[in-house]
């Protein structure tokens, strides 16, 4: 029998540590978690680890929400997805949806496909009984770019906080919304176009069928988005076939009101009829066989498309317009979390490159609003350059989306009881480069459109370009803190139900900060409350409504309602 020794111990230490050194690869995979699985109706997903502000959090990325609307189903509403057999791996963001976009490094998926109908899930959850609340993003793109992969709209950082995250594609553009007549005919509902619309339908309805098995809480589900995405959760506020299907909504820059209502029923037939003719494509079958590449490329560039195409009211998603049924309270009646930018548009819009000087803004108004040039000055005065450089940033918001968004924070305040959260986001976005040049420019003036989208959800850091300061980070914290508290409440200055502005939860270091209390519109006797954030965060009383009356007027003139 062989002796020990005083020196046998640090021998036996030595043989351990080196044969845990040979086989490192082995150890870690038994002690490391298997990939989170979930099973699905139609089969199973495997998706991967991440971990996010300390929280371990599941990710599935790629999940089919409905058939690939290829061939046959090309201008289709959204067809149920086949069964796949094993395991269906979802690490990978799916192909971005036809497009042409201008900026595709911000994409993390890695191609572009008629085959796009994907959704993403991020959650906190390690089963399916946290019961936790929703948060269904929808990108912008004014319906003709974008994609869920876009690392601003990431949902990691809520997710941390105890929500369940999801990013949503959907059809864009001629795929999206073509509004053939022989769809309409082949369609059980009698309709066409709108595509993007109902894959976004599909989507929700995905949810409320799936979420759960994420963690979810198919009851607690709100629809958000940005641009076109707000545009869109409008409109599912307003369509008969999204009602029940969300219990609060939140929309940033953009709405389906005038002057970006959607289409009348005659605008879509005659868009589908000249795309036809263009294509000497007379029926749907001859587009369907026509490559998608080629149909894109059809309708033009970007910057310069010779055809474009856009929701309109087709009598199956959306039976009359929005407004309408706002107006008569026929929308789903949920709590809202709506605003815009200070910088929406700039004042060049308006003057191009003319100095600011009375003259020159009375020759602007006149051009534009004719015999109404008196009225409109009364509104948009412009007696030195200081006030024409407020009056121009106001009208030229309110030509693009500001009149929107004002007209469904106004309607749903008039015609419903829910609670609103009205706000006006100020904080202007630095740009690449040093703290406060961008691009070679001075750091813009005010918060332009879109810019907020990353302020919003939290996602700085996955923006590593950009030369973010603690004002920033500062902005972040408040406004993604509002959206985490009023996806879970209703409410952005509670954290839990019943609980109060000051409460702190236990999903997260970010979830007990305090932040500015921010009133309902309702709150204010000298006004419409709303929240202004930026590096300063302060409720405004604001006195809008008669200018607002008077665009109303201004479009109803120019554009005819449905």
């Amino acid at each position: 029998m062989t002796s020990l020794t005083r020196s046998t111990p640090r021998m036996l230490t030595a043989a351990a540590i080196s044969i845990a050194t040979l086989l490192p690869a082995a150890a870690r995979a038994s002690q490391a978690p298997a990939a989170p699985r979930v099973q699905l109706p139609h089969g199973e997903i495997e998706g991967l680890h991440l971990r996010a502000s300390g929280t371990d959090l599941r990710a599935f990325r790629g999940i089919p929400y409905a058939a690939p609307p290829t061939g046959s189903y090309r201008w289709r509403a959204p067809q149920p997805i086949p069964r796949w057999a094993g395991v269906r791996q979802a690490t990978q963001f799916a192909p971005r949806c036809m497009q042409h976009s201008q900026d595709t490094t911000s994409f993390r998926s890695k191609a572009m496909s008629e085959d796009c109908l994907y959704l993403n899930v991020w959650s906190p959850a390690r089963d399916g009984n946290a019961k936790l609340p929703v948060l269904v993003y929808f990108h912008g793109g004014g319906f003709q770019a974008g994609d869920a992969s876009k690392a601003r709209y990431d949902g990691a950082n809520l997710a941390s906080r105890g929500i369940v995250m999801v990013t949503v594609n959907y059809r864009l553009g001629i795929f999206g919304f073509l509004a053939h007549p022989d769809a309409a005919r082949e369609s059980s509902h009698r309709s066409a176009g709108n595509y993007g619309l109902l894959d976004q339908h599909a989507a929700l309805r995905w949810v409320r069928e799936n979420i759960e098995r994420f963690g979810g809480d198919p009851s607690k589900v709100t629809i958000g988005g940005m641009s076109a995405g707000a545009i869109s959760v409008s409109a599912h506020m307003a369509s008969p076939l999204s009602k029940g299907l969300f219990a609060r909504a939140i929309g940033e820059s953009g709405a389906a009101f005038k002057p970006i209502n959607p289409w009348r029923r005659g605008e879509a037939d005659t868009a589908a009829t000249l795309f036809s003719e263009h294509m000497r494509a007379p029926t749907l079958e001859a587009l369907r066989a026509i490559p998608a590449q080629a149909l894109l490329e059809a309708t033009g560039p970007a910057d310069k498309p010779r055809f474009a195409f856009w929701p309109h009211i087709d009598g199956y998603f959306l039976d009359v317009a929005p407004e309408s049924v706002f107006r008569h309270g026929m929308q789903a009646k949920v709590p809202l979390l709506v605003g815009l930018n200070s910088h929406e548009r700039p004042l060049s819009m308006l003057l191009e490159h003319e100095a600011p000087t009375p003259d020159n803004w009375r020759f602007a108004i006149g051009s534009l609003f004719r015999d109404h040039a008196s009225e409109a000055l009364t509104h948009y005065p412009g007696n030195d350059p200081d006030q024409i450089t407020r009056s121009g940033l106001a009208l030229a918001s309110d030509l693009f989306v500001g009149h929107s968004v004002w007209q469904w924070m106004n309607l749903h305040r008039t015609t419903s009881d829910a609670p609103i959260y009205f706000y006006r986001y100020t904080h202007p976005h630095p740009g690449r480069g040093s703290a406060d040049r961008t691009d070679g420019q001075p750091r813009a003036k005010g918060a332009e459109h879109g810019v907020e989208v990353e302020y919003a959800l939290g996602n700085l850091d996955n923006e590593p370009g950009y030369a973010w300061t603690p004002d920033d980070r500062k902005v972040a914290t408040t406004f993604s803190g509002y959206i985490e508290r009023f996806v879970k409440t209703g409410d952005p200055n509670r954290l839990n139900e019943g609980s109060g502005a000051g409460s702190i939860d236990s999903d997260g270091a970010l979830s007990g900060l305090a932040l500015p209390r921010w009133p309902s519109v309702r709150e204010r006797t000298d006004g419409i409350a709303r929240q202004s954030i930026g590096a300063r965060t302060v409720t405004e009383s604001v006195n809008d409504a008669a200018r607002h009356a008077f665009m109303q007027r201004f479009f109803e003139e120019r554009l005819i309602d449905d």
